[in-house]
């Protein structure tokens, strides 16, 4: 099993009457992928910034590789941090940008200039090295800020919102790029998101934060099909819950139940389920939502509540998914993808 690159122990932060990061727990294994997923506020970021040391915890203990460095200054830390604005400095060159890092801790310039060009070539910026970082488009520049994180190859790269300044196209691009790179070179990435695609597409693990404390930690299947809590339900993918008295009508007992739209299967009102694993409920179509590659189909269940479900568009229109509306349907879906979630983790 893995070795430990990050361990937190009973980790608190609070600005004033404000708790931002209110007691967490959390090992990040060597050499993995790891995300902090959460919404504005969660405390994901203040986490990051505690690992970094650039924040001093209120309480609790900071481990790095089985050390601790709770109370270390950032340099004294074999972490480095890559932030969304690049913070490249315009008036160097590429590669002196790179060479950087090496140059405040007086490596030689002969042995600089091969690491800087190294780390750049990982990045698929061979040739790049002279030119300026104005010449370069957001994704380039985001390359380069990774070569200069990875060229003293740190033990942790700690990544915040890297991507967050990309249009959608270059963002997704680099997602893909950013996990090959990862698995190439070996350390341990953490990245922080708010984006739960980008933390499902790249992690090995991800922690749902909410509220200051971690919901959950699983893997990105984990996460997604079986959430620990309403919360994570709601907050990773779409999701449908089913409470009080539509979940006692639809599911046949009491609680709080997730189900994901792709789960669902749209039917006409009169089909019948005669296999017993699978649930139904009729309804009326309230509202259509055309997404290009599919249809996202919200549904007034009679027996109460509202459920989404997602359809394909395998050889469908816009003008033919429109013609559900105001229709009536019965939506059918596998027992096994009903799944029970406690309101409340805490």
């Amino acid at each position: 099993m893995e070795g430990s690159a990050i361990r937190l122990q009973d980790l608190r932060k609070s600005f004033g009457e404000t708790t931002a990061v209110a007691g967490v727990d959390l090992e990040i294994r060597d050499g993995e992928f790891f995300s902090m997923l959460g919404p504005s506020g969660s405390g994901k970021t203040t986490v990051l910034r505690l690992i970094a040391g650039f924040e001093t915890p209120s309480g609790g203990r900071v481990e790095l590789a089985g050390q601790e460095v709770t109370g270390l200054a950032p340099f004294e830390r074999d972490v480095h941090t890559v932030f969304q604005d690049y913070a490249l400095f315009p008036h160097m060159t590429v590669e002196q940008n790179v060479a950087y890092a090496l140059k405040v801790r007086k490596v030689p310039k002969a042995e600089r200039l091969v690491r800087a060009r190294k780390a750049l070539a990982e990045v698929r910026l061979d040739g790049y090295g002279r030119r300026r970082p104005a010449q370069l488009s957001g994704g380039q520049r985001q390359r380069v800020a990774l070569a200069r994180a990875l060229v003293g190859r740190p033990r942790v790269l700690l990544l915040d919102e890297p991507l967050g300044a990309l249009d959608l196209k270059l963002r997704e691009q680099m997602q893909v790029e950013l996990k090959a790179l990862q698995r190439e070179v070996g350390i341990t990435f953490v990245l922080v998101t708010h984006d739960q695609e980008e933390a499902l597409t790249m992690s090995d693990r991800i922690a749902v934060f909410h509220q200051g404390r971690i919901e959950q930690v699983g893997t990105p299947a984990e996460i997604y099909e079986r959430p620990a809590s309403a919360f994570v339900a709601s907050f990773v993918g779409t999701s449908n819950l089913l409470t009080g008295e539509s979940a006692q009508r639809v599911v046949g007992t009491a609680g709080t139940y997730s189900i994901r739209p792709e789960k669902i299967r749209v039917l006409k009102e009169s089909a019948v389920a005669d296999e017993p694993e699978h649930a139904t409920a009729t309804g009326t179509v309230a509202e259509v939502v055309y997404l290009g590659d599919a249809t996202r189909l919200l549904v007034d269940l009679d027996a109460g509540g509202r459920l989404t479900a997602l359809q394909q568009n395998l050889e469908t229109s816009a003008e033919d998914v429109a013609a559900y509306r105001g229709t009536r349907v019965r939506l059918q879906w596998h027992r096994r993808h009903t799944v029970r979630v406690p309101d409340d983790v805490r």
